[in-house]
């Protein structure tokens, strides 16, 4: 069976495609300058003894295992999660699902970390994650730049010292889970990371670790 398709919609056809093609190099350009400014600025600062990469397949991002052995900080891990700007169809889906890129990062210090704690920013999750134990865990509500955190902690003067750190970054905004996991001895944020201020950011990420965590009623 014969299809027949006018002019017009051929031509529409023909630019959705010509469009579609221009993004995705445009768009594949942009995610990876991304990713080579962010691996950059980061490893500028953490100065990692040992490092290993993990390709995320696409345009979409990587996942680092670095080594330190300096300071308080023994491994330093982060996914980094970019929006799909190469596709010019998926890019609207994305962002309503994804919203921005992500900065997933892990460190695992030398102290100990005796209580769990975390900061979440309001709404941002569509399914909250699962937090062992939460039951367990007092509940409050603080608010920072404008933005409502749900903190959940052990002792109330945790929430304060987490609160202190998020006050810090350039953006608090940017940042949407904080934790401290005793279980595992994980130090954990989430955040939207932004060219412009990833260094600063990751610069206070580390004093904090050095010097709060390792002094702090969390890591003593």
């Amino acid at each position: 069976m014969d299809i027949k398709v006018s002019p017009e919609v051929l031509m529409v056809i023909m630019i959705l495609a010509g469009v579609a093609s221009i993004q995705f190099f445009k768009g594949r350009k942009l995610n990876l300058m991304l990713m080579q400014h962010y691996l950059r600025a980061i490893e500028d600062i953490i100065k990692p003894k040992d490092k290993e990469y993990i390709w995320l397949g696409g345009y979409i991002g990587f996942r680092a295992h670095y080594k330190v052995n300096e300071g308080n900080i023994d491994k330093f891990e982060y996914t980094l999660t970019l929006l799909p700007r190469q596709s010019i169809f998926y890019m609207p889906i994305s962002k309503l699902i994804s919203r921005h890129d992500k900065l997933y990062i892990v460190i695992k210090p030398y102290s100990q970390i005796k209580r769990e704690a975390h900061l979440i920013q309001k709404r941002y999750y569509r399914i909250k994650p699962k937090i062992e134990d939460e039951d367990l865990l007092q509940r409050h509500f603080i608010e920072v730049n404008g933005k409502q955190y749900e903190a959940l902690f052990e002792k109330r003067r945790d929430v304060e010292l987490l609160r202190e750190f998020l006050q810090g970054f350039s953006k608090p905004e940017n940042v949407k889970h904080i934790s401290l996991t005793p279980k595992t001895n994980v130090f954990y944020i989430l955040m939207k990371p932004e060219p412009e201020t990833i260094q600063d950011d990751i610069k206070h990420i580390v004093r904090f670790v050095n010097e709060k965590l390792k002094e702090s009623p969390f890591g003593s």
